[in-house]
């Protein structure tokens, strides 16, 4: 996990192909530095940071001598994980998709220093029997007061567009916990009436993602409750699921959760 984590004070390294399918989270601490984003030019000042899971799509970045920055990058499947299913999450990344910078307070700066400098100091100690909670606790902590930045500056804005009606409906939807059975594409464009194409095109415009990362972020909690609980056997809970063999729900258990079902249950015994 070691090389997954970046940390640098470098602006122009947010360009690296290396963070392709990272999310980047950047303070500028004094001077400024301007970039074009989805081919929108944008500037950023002391105390703004910059948030986005898409930083290939950054290009043209400039800074003048002396201008100071610093940021942390992670993987954006880890981080996945740690977000929380709810609707203002993904209001938030329908905004930052549009505008990925944050303008905050000096205490607010401070705050989020701070987040990125604890996660610094455990990001190489990687010896730790439980590396990957602490980090992952380090970087959901950064994530709610990202949330709390983005909602004390922007406010809850809604999106009255029909784009950002269709995103919404479609968040409602999976709410419901509907992804336990229906985990296609298709069922949720006919459920919009839409069509899948519109749907694909209008959810990865509003929020940079694909409309499959959104129905596996609901879905994996419900996976993984279904999986604790001890009394369902495997095939029970592959048919609670809907999923049509055990060697489907198997290779989806491997894409979503690193491991087959045996062997996440086999994770969860105490060693």
């Amino acid at each position: 996990m070691k090389s997954n984590f970046t940390y640098s004070t470098d602006f122009y390294g947010i360009n690296s192909h290396a963070l392709t399918d990272c999310c980047v989270h950047l303070i500028c601490l004094e001077g400024e530095g301007s970039f074009v984003f989805n081919g929108k030019a944008f500037r950023m000042f002391k105390n703004d940071i910059l948030v986005t899971s898409t930083p290939s799509k950054i290009k043209q970045l400039a800074a003048p001598e002396g201008a100071v920055f610093e940021w942390f990058a992670a993987p954006n499947s880890f981080l996945g994980g740690l977000l929380p299913a709810n609707n203002y999450s993904i209001g938030g990344s329908i905004s930052l998709n549009a505008n990925p910078i944050i303008p905050l307070s000096d205490a607010d700066a401070e705050q989020f220093l701070a987040d990125i400098h604890h996660i610094r100091e455990r990001m190489d100690k990687t010896d730790l029997r439980f590396y990957d909670g602490i980090m992952g606790s380090l970087c959901l902590t950064m994530i709610y007061d990202i949330f709390e930045f983005h909602a004390k500056y922007y406010g809850a804005t809604e999106h009255t567009e029909r784009a950002g009606y269709i995103v919404r409906s479609l968040m409602d939807l999976l709410s419901t916990g509907i992804c336990r059975t229906e985990r296609e594409m298709r069922y949720y464009a006919e459920r919009l009436n839409v069509s899948p194409k519109y749907l694909s095109a209008t959810v990865r415009r509003m929020t940079g993602h694909n409309v499959t990362s959104y129905i596996d972020r609901h879905a994996v909690p419900i996976l993984k409750n279904l999986l604790n609980d001890e009394r369902l056997s495997i095939t029970q809970i592959a048919e609670m699921m809907n999923f049509k063999t055990l060697s489907y729900f198997s290779r989806y258990c491997k894409k979503q959760l690193g491991m087959s079902p045996q062997e996440y249950r086999k994770s969860l015994q105490p060693k």
